[in-house]
This record gives C-alpha cells, structure tokens and sequence, in this order.
C-alpha cells in the first residue's frame, strides 16, 4: 500500500498524485489519500479515499494577492494544525499501515513517517520559502529567507528521497525555487515533468473546435486561471475586459477554475466562451496558440509539453509564482505580466505580442523536446515500486 499526502491549496499537486495512483492502483497497489481544501475535494471527486486533515495554508487578499499581514496573523493556526495534521497522519499510517509515505510538499506526513519509521518520498518544486521582490529589498528580510530556506532544507531532508519535478539544469523552472540550498542542493533528483502527457488527437481537437465554432486559421487564446479561490475572480475580471479588446482579432476561452462548477460554456461576444470548470481543457490546450497562466509549475510545465508559448500574471507576492514566471520570460517562452495594478490594455497587449513574435513559439518547442527525453510520472511510479 502506497499512502499519498499532497498540498490542499490548489489542484496541481493533487492531480499529479492522482495519476500516480492511477497507474499503481491499475497495477493491484493499493492507494490511500490525505489532504485539505480544494485538493481533498478533487482526490475523492477521482475516486480515491481520502482522509481530511486541519488546514495548513496561507492568507489572501481580497485583490487576489498573498497577504503578509494575515499569513503572518495565521502563525499560531498554522502551528496548531500543524501539530493537529502530524496526529492526524501518524493515526491514518498506523491504521492503513503502508510501505511507503509519498508527500507533495507537505511536512507532516515526513514527520509522522519519520517517527514511524516507515519510508517516505517527497515531491516538491519549491525546497524554500520566496519573499516577495518589494520585501527582498530588505537586507534582513533576504537574511531571514536564507535562514528559512536552509531549516525547511534540513526538514525535506526527512524523507527518503527528494524528487524535483523539473528538468534538470540550467532548464529548471523552478530554479529560483530549489536552487542555492546548500542542505539539500545533493539530494535533488530532477526526474522530469510530472504534468501529464496527454495525447490529444486531431480528431478529439476537431470535435471541440466544431463544438466551440472555432476557425482553425485563426489564432486561439486560452486563459486558464488557477490558484487559491480567492485570487482567481480578480484576474477573470482583467481577462474579461481584456478580450473585448482582441475580440476581432482573436478566439478565445476563459476558464475560471472552480472545481465542482458548470460544465456547460456561456458565450462571450462574437469570438469567446467562459468555463466555470473546462472538462476539455486538454483539448483547447493542444489547439491554442498562447496560453495565458498563472505561475504554478503544474501549468507551466503543461505549457511546454503542448509547446505553447505563454504570458504568465503570478499571484500577487507570491514568492514561487513569482520566480516560476520569472524564469519563464528568462528562457524566452513568454512574456510574465506583474499582477498588482494590472489593466486589461496590458494583459491584451501582451497576448498580441506574443502571438505576432514566433520566436516566442520557437523557444517553446525547443523546450518541448526536452521533456520528450523525461516522464516525470512514469519515474515517480518506478521509484515507489522499489519501497512496495
């Protein structure tokens, strides 16, 4: 039995475990779950049990940004369910009694593993904890991020194996978030995306386009919103009035991403349609030409494995996001826009920049056929096979 314990907030390190856990489970493995929030919502909308446990997450704001103020307000909740989620997962181990304990970022299962002495892998894409660029100005502040990184270092460290979901240097996405930890820095092991890699058929995308009228010669825009449900209306907001400016010029689809919602697209002017919940997302994906994404890794790595170039608008002072994005605009895949005053004549200016620049597309494939060479879930897979 392998027991999986991935991050509540957001979907992206819920989905990647879930296809883990559908391989091993198609193969007689048996799979048990952990989490909070939205995560724990998906896991059992996937069929799989799983056990809710206290939430650990940070605050927003209500414009959609991370919120110093109230996460830092949230350090006695935070310790106090952190200590309720050790419990918590020490019971559920000692009731299932696994062969190995596979964490998604997440500290509590390592330590109830540890203290169990059962085996245990962690997958992450962020080894430290990223200040804000307008707190990082702050020598001490850049002192205290130092000091974090290497205690949070020290405790990935716990587990067995540390599994970075990335290609390896200097092509990493989340290299402002993994490297330059000297505690951990020999311990990483890059094993490639762990997005999944779906083959759409031309067929599948034909049927999608036809139902959407989509003219296949003109460029489609997909803008996919995620994250936390707090910050995800703010950006739909700026998309919605940024289309009205492309609506002559482009197609379009907006997905809002709220899990549980409509399925069943409503229409937006002459060329667009806007999704609670896009059940074909991987569909409009393989026919889109641009992709407008936050900065999860999930997303971005989806991104480059369909070879489509980007325009990134990361959560507010969000430190992974951020440095995500950041390294994205770096590579030369696309263009990351700063969320905090963002206007919708940016957010379309940057959609049209980028469709008219090819050089923007020809970074991405070259990006693209790395990833060929690494299947992150297949080595996922191989790795807790050796533990059962």
């Amino acid at each position: 039995m392998a027991y999986f314990a991935p991050y509540g907030v957001g979907l992206g390190h819920a989905s990647r475990l879930v296809m883990v856990a559908d391989q091993l489970q198609g193969n007689g493995v048996k799979i048990r779950f952990s989490s909070f929030g939205e995560a724990a919502s998906y896991v059992s909308m996937k069929g799989y049990k799983c056990a809710t446990v206290a939430p650990v997450e940070f605050a927003w704001s209500m414009e959609g940004g991370f919120s110093v103020k109230h996460s830092i307000a949230n350090v006695p909740v935070w310790f106090t369910n952190f200590s309720r989620q050790v419990n918590q997962e020490t019971r559920n181990m000692t009731l299932y009694s696994p062969d190995v304990i596979v964490s998604d970022s997440r500290l509590s299962p390592l330590v109830a593993a540890k203290l169990l002495r059962i085996p245990s892998i962690v997958i992450l894409n962020q080894v430290k904890l990223l200040l804000s660029p307008r707190l990082r100005q702050l020598a001490i502040a850049r002192l205290f991020e130092g000091m974090v990184g290497e205690f949070l270092g020290s405790m990935w460290n716990m587990a067995d194996r540390v599994l970075i979901p990335d290609l390896p240097p200097p092509y990493t996405i989340s290299a402002n978030n993994v490297w330059h930890i000297g505690s951990s820095a020999r311990r990483l092991e890059y094993i490639g995306f762990t997005s999944p890699k779906h083959y759409v058929s031309e067929d599948e995308i034909s049927k999608v386009a036809g139902r959407l009228g989509f003219d296949r010669s003109r460029p489609v825009a997909f803008i996919h919103v995620s994250g936390p449900a707090e910050t995800r209306m703010p950006l739909v907001r700026v998309a919605l009035e940024a289309v009205k400016k492309l609506d002559s010029k482009i197609q379009f689809v907006i997905s809002e991403g709220r899990a549980n919602g409509k399925t069943e697209p409503a229409r937006i002017g002459e060329s667009g349609w806007y999704y609670e919940w896009c059940p074909v997302r991987d569909e409009i994906f393989a026919m889109s030409d641009l992709l407008v994404l936050r900065g999860g890794h999930v997303a971005l790595s989806q991104a480059i494995q369909f070879g489509k170039p980007v325009v990134t608008v990361p959560i507010e002072n969000h430190g992974e996001q951020l440095g995500n994005s950041a390294k994205i605009a770096e590579l030369g895949m696309g263009i990351m826009l700063h969320p905090k005053g963002l206007k919708p004549e940016q957010l379309a200016d940057a959609i049209s920049q980028v469709l008219a620049d090819p050089a923007y597309k020809k970074k991405t494939i070259e990006l693209q056929k790395m990833t060929e060479k690494l299947n992150g879930i297949e080595n996922v897979v191989q790795i807790i096979r050796s533990y059962l």
